[in-house]
């Protein structure tokens, strides 16, 4: 089972974009990988026509995103060509046709009894770090602009050694602050109680501080 803080296993899939190679294909860059359970399904579609919507958001914050799922490569390019043809919606990522399931065997996406993928997502840094997982069953979709929320967390998190809070930026008791990390030593303490004069930080406690960006 891949984990987070792993490595994104060096493979060669197959994808309605051509034969691409990842983390490769992406390095240097963010990216979002999510499986979907099959073409021409509902839910599914819905996503698709979510993802596509969001698309541009996602390249904004420099990640890029690509599907995944059991089907062959012909079905996704009918499926696609349904979808802007039905939905005036052009699915502009990559898709990778994994009809044998073995990047999704490899990833974990397939839930124990099943033939098809659950609804992952991996969100993998510019260094090739796997640095979240998402698992959603396959009766309930996603929201994608939640898994935007967890990539621009991550980016701020990792600019600047910050925590974010629940719902972030529109947290109910910070606000859009951002939490400062715990002290780990009696000399963090009473940094923290400077600081907290200062007006640089506030404070529930010494292990609770919250400051703006």
């Amino acid at each position: 089972m891949i984990v987070i803080g792993e490595k994104f296993p060096e493979i060669e899939v197959k994808t309605t974009h051509g034969m691409m190679k990842l983390p490769e294909a992406f390095k240097g860059k963010w990216f979002v990988l999510f499986s979907h359970p099959a073409d021409f399904t509902p839910v599914c579609t819905t996503e698709f026509y979510g993802m596509q919507k969001r698309l541009q958001e996602f390249k904004k914050l420099g990640a890029e995103v690509i599907g995944l799922s059991v089907d062959q490569v012909f079905s996704h390019l009918k499926w696609m060509e349904w979808i802007k043809e039905n939905l005036n919606e052009e699915i502009e990522f990559p898709i990778i046709a994994d009809d044998r399931g073995t990047v999704a065997e490899m990833l974990g996406m397939i839930p124990q009894g099943s033939t098809i993928t659950a609804r992952a997502v991996f969100i993998v840094d510019p260094k090739g770090v796997i640095r979240a997982i998402v698992y959603y069953p396959a009766e309930v979709g996603r929201d994608w602009d939640e898994i935007l929320r967890a990539l621009k967390a991550l980016q701020i998190s990792d600019k600047h050694g910050v925590a974010l809070p629940h719902k972030w930026p529109d947290n109910e008791l910070i606000k859009d602050r951002v939490i400062v990390p715990p002290a780990a030593t009696t000399e963090e303490i009473e940094k923290r109680e400077k600081a907290k004069k200062k007006g640089e930080i506030e404070c529930f406690d010494w292990w609770l501080c919250h400051k703006k960006l």
